[in-house]
């Protein structure tokens, strides 16, 4: 899932030092799509200026591929996410979507195994914040107003068990 090219354009990314103290993770709430179709729905619909709320997305299969790992603009210029309704949270959380209706399915084996891989390497891309790794939170652990995401049938505490509490 994370191939070298994958790897290079985060790799390409200038990180400041000490700013990702979270990564938060969603479900797209929609059985299909992917980051140029969220891309387009953000900016044209929710007006969003920079788009794509996400820094990462990772499909299921049905608009890009099982568990393929999109990288967005969001992540490559290094700007503040639009996907927790909180600009400070915002300024210091990578958001990565997983397309799919979580609380109507279940991610596939692949998206997981691809989220696993990817949350892996971003935290040893973003560094250590006063000698602890990135949090890694689901997003209505951490967000300000109630959600259900990344949906009722994401396994949190398979995420709580590969990342900590």
């Amino acid at each position: 899932y994370l191939s070298p090219a994958i790897r290079r354009q985060i790799d390409a990314a200038r990180l400041k030092k000490g700013r990702w103290k979270y990564i938060i993770i969603h479900n797209s709430a929609t059985r299909q799509g992917n980051a140029k179709i969220f891309d387009n729905y953000h900016r044209r619909v929710r007006k969003m200026r920079h788009g794509l709320a996400y820094h990462f997305v990772i499909g299921n299969g049905t608009s890009s591929g099982n568990g393929e790992i999109e990288i967005g603009n969001r992540w490559q210029q290094q700007l503040n996410g639009g996907h927790v309704a909180s600009d400070y949270l915002n300024n210091i959380a990578v958001g990565i979507c997983l397309v799919g209706d979580y609380d109507r399915d279940q991610p596939s084996q692949a998206q997981l195994e691809a989220l696993e891989e990817l949350t892996t390497y971003l935290r040893a891309r973003v560094g250590r914040v006063q000698g602890k790794n990135a949090i890694v939170r689901g997003h209505k652990e951490i967000n300000p107003r109630p959600t259900s995401c990344p949906g009722k049938r994401f396994p949190l505490s398979w995420l709580r068990q590969k990342f900590g509490k």
